[in-house]
């Protein structure tokens, strides 16, 4: 069961799992504060308040006082990497990351646990031993520059006794409206969910009831900060992560996708392989060793869930 909260505020948290983590935390939380470019109008105890992510404003008055401050924003990475778009990618995060800090900075009564979005793309890749939270970090290529950019702004953040984590996320699939698994299982419907460019590379995934636990872990228990694994114990091949799929929709056979195709439709649809090709083979090790206990750890069961 969530711990009860007073106010618990969630920045940019109008998307998948800032949504998510409201309908887990409304049931037992006096107040959650929505801080989004696009408010509507109160849902019981769930408030949307309106902010940019750059500038100060009337919504910072809810961070005295508050129990904890979660912070998701940042723009969509499913794009192309054109020099706009990744100048606005970075901007999103950093520009809010200092942003919430200061604010956080400027409180008489500051909540005292500030988490932070990260991703876990920022380890290097690969194929055989497991990346935890003590592993090597990426220093090349555009995605792992934003991951250091956005954790520098955090935790060069000035807040003295805010305990802070930053959240490296994989793959977080949940039922609608999580697009990324109903990608997934479109590809799959349309007979073409067979292995891509290979299948030997890693996915690493968390089922969204899982992710909300884990939040909620963490607010519980204060020996866990520094940046944490967002990940299920077991990550599996390309390969095998389809195949999970094809069954659980009954769908006997998918037709393998060699790179170049997966090249040509990302150009048509906006995006990058980068996002489903490079070998993420991550495990949440700090949260194992602090007790807790995955509903889904393997993505067979997982998935069944979701379809």
């Amino acid at each position: 069961m969530p711990h009860s909260l007073k106010r618990l505020i969630i920045a940019g948290g109008s998307g998948f799992l800032g949504t998510a983590l409201a309908a887990y935390f409304a049931p037992h939380a006096a107040e959650i504060i929505i801080l989004t470019r696009q408010p509507k109008p109160a849902r019981d105890n769930i408030h949307f308040v309106a902010w940019d992510g750059r500038n100060p404003g009337d919504w910072q008055k809810y961070f005295c006082g508050a129990d904890a401050v979660i912070n998701l924003t940042g723009r969509s990475v499913n794009c192309r990497y054109n020099a706009a778009n990744k100048q606005e990618i970075i901007d999103s995060r950093v520009h809010a990351t200092r942003l919430v800090g200061e604010t956080i900075a400027a409180c008489d009564n500051p909540p005292p646990l500030w988490i932070n979005a990260s991703s876990a793309t920022y380890y290097r890749p690969s194929y055989d031993e497991d990346r935890t939270e003590d592993s090597s970090l990426d220093p090349h290529g555009f995605s792992e520059d934003v991951c250091r950019q956005w954790e520098d702004a955090f935790f060069d953040a000035e807040v003295p006794g805010v305990r802070k984590v930053a959240l490296r996320t994989t793959f977080v699939l949940g039922p609608p409206p999580c697009a990324s698994f109903a990608a997934f299982k479109d590809l799959v419907k349309k007979g073409l969910g067979g292995s891509m460019a290979g299948g030997k590379h890693y996915v690493s995934w968390m089922h969204q009831d899982d992710f909300c636990r884990a939040v909620e872990w963490i607010i519980t228990h204060p020996q866990l900060q520094g940046p944490i694994n967002m990940a299920a114990p077991h990550p599996l091949t390309n390969t095998e992560f389809m195949r999970a799929i094809r069954q659980a929709l009954n769908v006997p056979f998918g037709l393998p996708m060699p790179r170049w195709m997966l090249e040509m439709g990302a150009f048509f649809m906006g995006t990058e392989t980068e996002l489903i090709l490079k070998s993420r083979k991550v495990t949440p090790k700090k949260l194992l060793d602090s007790g807790f206990t995955f509903e889904y750890p393997f993505w067979q069961d997982a998935v069944k869930t979701l379809v």
